[in-house]
């Protein structure tokens, strides 16, 4: 791999040569070749932002043989680690953005972040150096709260909460005022509820400036003031558009629901598929498809997976932000579904097929850092992963906040609810602590209740060694008969096929309207990859949409005053 801090290169893979970077013409639209990666014929990607998203963004490249390019603002960043290059610049320098498209000529740039110099983008397509996922103009929007939403309220027509903007304490307080109170106020650009107040009366419009335009990716920008939603429930549906391949157009597919929950506008845990009613369903999925056509430009070159944020009340369903890329609550894909969020972006950014398949009912938590330190460790991982089917990513982040992601568990089971359970009661034994040097060649038992160890002898006296076996005197024997002899084994039966797999069946679920069959009647659904029955047609089944032009979905315009937003 190669590590480069603005135009300095410094290889660090020990004993490899310098990779070659040669320049290679930039496709439009998916490639019909994948070249070797490190070679004059790779097939290469920018992936701008190497984080814990951007990370497994890479590696679903890699598994394809793609060569990466991993771009973040600091040094060692999670993807970093795993790339074949790695680059250090202040993103939101156009001229050092350009300036590295061009040095390494990648066919895409992939933007995982918000703090990009968006300007650099529509130069970096415009001129052709590299086609832009999913398209410019959408990462342009997207970036941008007030972009997004006016697209999705005033060209869309979709269903939001009531909003304003403000560029001042003075129209801020004027814009509270009439939105009503209580709102919440969020810089327009920022991400993970960075920057964001909920205003419950004038008292806290002071604190709401100062925090927003601190707390933003861009000091002192705009501010949106948006009415509370009394919603239900919040998902996020995660939208692919990809190529499809019998006949070469774009094609709209959605996972299942995600159900999420957040604390402070930061996501805490998730879980798949969230229940939700087939209208409701039916109108989330409208609103998906038209604002990821929307960010596409209905080209070709609006492929990608887009992480579209929505509140429910009911069967009504109102837009809240969506993002043109991998969403942090989709980690619960890398156990829920055939192919993860990352797999199924990589995949149709290079026009490949894609597949929303659920497997598993399954749900994620995060591991928050705990500490403010660089190179912590982490303990009781063992008494983790001890969880029945868990799993856990550490994301190898080199500097440690109290409240920065860290790692996240996964868990599937044969529903919901028990996913959930396996997954916050894994994350919560896993502890955070500061770094020290790692004791080699030793493997380190489980930690937990056992019997107490022997006392230690007293100085110059050996230990006591474990009691001799003793012999056991012969018995009886009479000339020419053989000894007794322990009984035989009784015989097993043969084994059935199937017996001896890791899972039996699992018990009969409910079916697509919450009944279950009744006593005798066979459970005759389809069973997805892991053996659990879905349900035909339900969540998680792929479809494939030509999105037209169509009414508002349901829900009304304007939202009532209540419940919070975010």
């Amino acid at each position: 791999m190669t590590s480069t801090n603005g135009s300095s290169a410094d290889n660090h893979a020990t004993g490899a040569a310098t990779p070659n970077v040669s320049p290679a013409q930039p496709t439009v639209g998916p490639p019909d070749i994948l070249g070797t990666p490190l070679s004059p014929n790779a097939t290469r990607v920018m992936v701008l932002g190497a984080g814990e998203l951007g990370k497994e963004v890479i590696i679903a490249f890699q598994r394809l043989g793609v060569e990466v390019v991993a771009v973040d603002r600091y040094a060692g960043a999670p993807g970093q680690q795993v790339a074949h290059h790695a680059e250090v610049i202040d993103m939101t320098d156009a001229d050092a953005l350009i300036g590295l498209v061009e040095k390494y000529s990648p066919a895409y740039v992939v933007p995982e972040i918000e703090a990009i110099a968006t300007d650099a983008l529509v130069t970096i397509e415009q001129r052709g150096l590299a086609e832009v996922i999913p398209t410019a103009s959408a990462v342009v929007a997207t970036m941008n709260r007030e972009g997004i939403r006016r697209l999705a309220d005033e060209e869309l027509g979709l269903p939001t909460s009531p909003y304003l903007f403000a560029g001042s304490h003075d129209e801020l307080t004027v814009a509270a005022e009439q939105v009503g109170y209580p709102c919440v106020v969020k810089p327009v650009m920022s991400s993970s509820g960075k920057g964001q107040t909920v205003v419950r009366g004038p008292e806290d419009v002071d604190k709401a400036w100062d925090t927003a335009t601190t707390g933003g990716r861009v000091a002192g920008e705009r501010v949106i003031v948006e009415g509370f939603i009394e919603f239900d429930y919040e998902i996020t549906l995660l939208t692919v558009r990809a190529v499809d391949p019998a006949t070469g157009q774009l094609v709209t597919h959605f996972c299942a629901p995600i159900g999420h929950r957040q604390v402070n506008g930061d996501y805490v845990e998730s879980w798949q598929p969230h229940e939700m009613s087939a209208f409701a369903l039916g109108a989330a999925t409208s609103i998906a498809a038209r604002i990821a056509t929307a960010m596409g430009d209905g080209k070709l070159g609006g492929r990608g997976i887009f992480g579209v944020e929505l509140f429910v009340k009911g069967d009504d369903v109102y837009f809240s932000e969506v993002s043109p890329r991998p969403h942090d609550t989709g980690l619960v894909t890398m156990a829920t579904q055939r192919l993860s969020e990352f797999e199924m972006h990589a995949r149709a950014i290079l026009g490949l097929p894609v597949d929303v398949t659920l497997a598993s009912p399954g749900a994620s938590a995060v591991i928050y850092g705990g500490l403010d330190e660089k190179g912590i460790g982490f303990e009781y991982v063992a008494q983790a992963l001890a969880v029945p089917e868990t799993d856990i990513r550490l994301f190898g982040k080199p500097e440690s906040f109290r409240r920065r992601r860290m790692g996240v568990v996964t868990a599937t089971a044969d529903d919901v609810e028990t996913a959930r359970e396996r997954a916050v009661r894994a994350a919560s034994i896993v502890t955070p602590v500061p770094g020290r040097p790692a004791r080699r060649g030793v493997v380190v038992p489980l930690r937990g209740p056992g019997p107490q160890s022997p006392p230690k002898p007293p100085v110059g006296q050996r230990p006591p060694g474990p009691p001799r076996p003793q012999a056991t005197p012969p018995g009886p024997q009479v000339a020419g008969q053989r000894p007794p002899q322990p009984a035989p084994r009784p015989a097993q039966p043969p084994r059935q096929p199937g017996q001896g797999d890791r899972r039996v069946p699992p018990p009969v679920g409910r079916d697509a309207v919450g009944q279950r069959p009744g006593p005798g009647q066979p459970d005759a659904r389809p069973v997805n990859p892991k053996g659990r029955p879905v349900a035909p047609g339900g969540p998680g089944q792929q479809s494939e949409v030509r999105v037209p032009a169509g009414p508002p979905a349901a829900g009304g315009r304007d939202a009532p005053d209540g419940g919070p937003s975010a």
